[in-house]
């Protein structure tokens, strides 16, 4: 666990563009090349962790970073999806996994989406990442539905959270 005076959770902003990419170059490869393959990670990389799909985000308030002594470990995106919102992204370093810190950030991920009134938090993981499935099932979310990815890639697992105003999930 880190130190509460050392982890600080807050909004992201462009100071903060180049380490969120950081984060997703250095565990995606560790995270999804087992279970989804090495052309995948390259995709996902190239699709999702640019500067070009990362400023948005940042700008519009959406994503929330994790530092300790003043460097960013970890990160989250949340955004609308259908109608709901979604958490697009949760993601530490590897070596500051089981620090903590996930649980941090989607603690307060799930803290300003009750604050902004929303009803539920949605998301989803690979099959096979039973990292995630227990981490997310731990803080109270469900499975909902599975998607067929195609192309040999494991099913993308849909889960939510039910929020209620009182501070319960």
């Amino acid at each position: 666990m880190v130190a509460e005076d050392r982890l600080v959770i807050r909004q992201a902003d462009g100071e903060d563009l180049t380490a969120v990419i950081e984060v997703g170059h250095r565990t995606w490869p560790v995270t999804y090349g087992p279970i989804a393959g090495d052309d995948y990670v390259a995709m996902g990389l190239a699709k999702w962790w640019t500067q070009e799909a990362t400023i948005p985000a940042i700008r519009a308030g959406r994503v929330t970073v994790a530092e300790v002594d003043h460097e960013v470990v970890g990160m989250a995106s949340v955004g609308p999806s259908d109608g709901h919102l979604t958490l697009w992204k949760l993601y530490v370093l590897p070596e500051r996994q089981s620090d903590g810190i996930g649980g941090r950030l989607l603690r307060a991920v799930i803290a300003k989406a009750r604050e902004d009134g929303h009803d539920e938090i949605r998301l989803s993981y690979l099959a096979g990442n039973d990292n995630a499935a227990a981490f997310y099932e731990h803080f109270g979310f469900a499975e909902i539905e599975r998607e067929s990815s195609g192309s040999g890639i494991p099913d993308s697992v849909w889960m939510r959270l039910v929020l209620t105003q009182d501070g319960e999930a």
